[in-house]
């Protein structure tokens, strides 16, 4: 049976028999250094090893621009063909972004087919989505990927059948045909993820009214997001050595030290040069970073440049609106470094140094993490009738209570609460501006 995500790409990197041969190509641009393309072909060889593929040879080119019809150089292309000869390999591959007709091209000169990073990175997520929500996204950001590069003559390959009597107006081309059914694929894909996201806003909404705060776990593909979740909550989400083993957000109460409850949500991985597609249909899925509380940035710590992944995770942040969300980092893999960490805890102020799979540093992490929470939290205060204990109990329950005492026949507490609670708790709330009256008297 055949994969409809595969489809919707309509080249597919990986022939599920076999694992194919690839030649990698990176171009140094101006601005840029061949140590920088080095590290973007070694993460892309870790990509195709990802989706099934394995890395046959690799060729670099160093532009001030790139080439508008082929990207490389024309003599670039000659030798990429002798070498995709000599080696029998099936595919090229170009960490960079390759435009609808240097695909074309490059396709027509080497004789075989030619991919960028974003065909590879959709591969990967095509195979990795497991709910309807997260089929649906992937699908999406493959058709809008695939549109620009209908040409005449490919073959069709989508996941919906369409086409045939009273479908083709006049004249109608097999390629205007193509468009338009990949057109209306796009839109009711659109509508269902609309739906699909009124639903998790619903979710979300039922969360927010319980009054937990919101801690976020963010990073890089392949930093042990997942493991740390597992690690803290026992959430049985599938970790695994590889980029982009899990697409789909999971939701865990957490306690801190001092009893106060989180909910701890896990994201989908990072990576640098993220294409924008991806970003755009998993744009939904990604609200719950910008509307956090707090972010857990982890970042894997024995990473040869973990600065770059902090970059690069960083700049995806900001193209949700997730900039602003006060960060926490957190260096995971501590027992792969020979100081175990302490010396990027140094660089980075405020961070701290974990083992997720060893489970080592964990208590440090949630201190932090709860000193971290109590600083951003507002005091409150309340003045509570003695016989009032079911209030008493809601604000030992929601939040974390600074000091209690008895005060005009009541008990004045001082706690932190989240928003939702102040608000269910107004009529208690001591107005501070209007010399510590209640709020409301009613």
């Amino acid at each position: 049976m055949s994969n409809p995500y595969q489809e919707a790409l309509g080249q597919t990197l990986i022939e599920r028999t076999f694992r194919e041969r690839i030649v990698l190509v990176g171009v140094t641009l101006g601005g840029h250094t061949d140590e920088e393309t080095e590290d973007g072909l070694d993460e892309l060889s870790l990509l195709i090893d990802t989706a099934g593929a394995d890395e046959a040879a690799r060729l670099t080119q160093r532009r001030d621009a790139p080439d508008p019809a082929f990207y490389i150089g024309k003599g670039k292309v000659d030798e990429l063909r002798e070498v995709c000869l000599a080696i029998d390999a099936d595919t090229v591959v170009f960490d960079n972004e390759l435009t609808p007709g240097q695909q074309y091209n490059l396709e027509r000169a080497l004789g075989r087919t030619a991919l960028d990073r974003t065909a590879v990175i959709l591969d990967i997520f095509a195979q990795n989505a497991h709910t309807q929500e997260g089929k649906a996204q992937v699908e999406l950001a493959m058709l809008r990927y695939r549109l620009p590069r209908l040409r005449r003559g490919a073959k069709a390959g989508l996941s919906q059948q369409g086409g045939g009597i009273g479908t083709r107006g006049p004249g109608e081309t097999r390629l205007e045909v193509d468009r338009r059914r990949i057109m209306r694929r796009i839109e009711k894909l659109e509508r269902d993820l609309k739906d699909l996201q009124r639903t998790r806003v619903t979710q979300r909404k039922g969360r927010s009214r319980s009054g937990l705060a919101s801690v976020v776990i963010v990073g890089y593909t392949n930093a042990g997001k997942s493991t740390l979740l597992n690690a803290l909550t026992r959430a049985g989400v599938l970790a695994e050595d590889r980029l982009f083993a899990t697409l789909d957000p999971t939701t865990r109460r957490l306690s801190l030290p001092g009893g106060e409850p989180v909910l701890l949500t896990d994201t989908v991985g990072f990576i640098r040069q993220l294409p924008h597609g991806l970003i755009e249909s998993f744009k939904s899925t990604l609200e719950v970073a910008s509307e956090a509380d707090m972010l857990v940035h982890v970042v894997d710590g024995s990473s040869a440049h973990p600065e770059h992944q902090i970059t690069a995770v960083r700049e995806v942040l900001a193209e949700i609106g997730a900039d602003s969300v006060p960060e926490f980092i957190v260096f995971n893999k501590a027992d792969m470094l020979e100081d175990h960490g302490a010396s990027l805890v140094e660089e980075y102020h405020g961070s701290v140094a974990v083992s997720a799979l060893q489970q080592q540093g964990l208590d440090t992490l949630l201190r932090r993490l709860a000193d971290r929470m109590r600083a951003i939290s507002q005091v409150t205060e309340l003045l509570v009738p003695f016989e009032r204990g079911d209030i008493v109990a809601s604000v030992h329950r929601e939040g974390e209570v600074v000091s209690i005492e008895e005060a005009d026949n009541r008990l004045r507490i001082r706690a932190r609460l989240s928003q939702a609670s102040v608000g269910r708790l107004r009529e208690f709330v001591v107005d501070t501006s209007n010399g510590g009256n209640l709020t409301n008297h009613g």
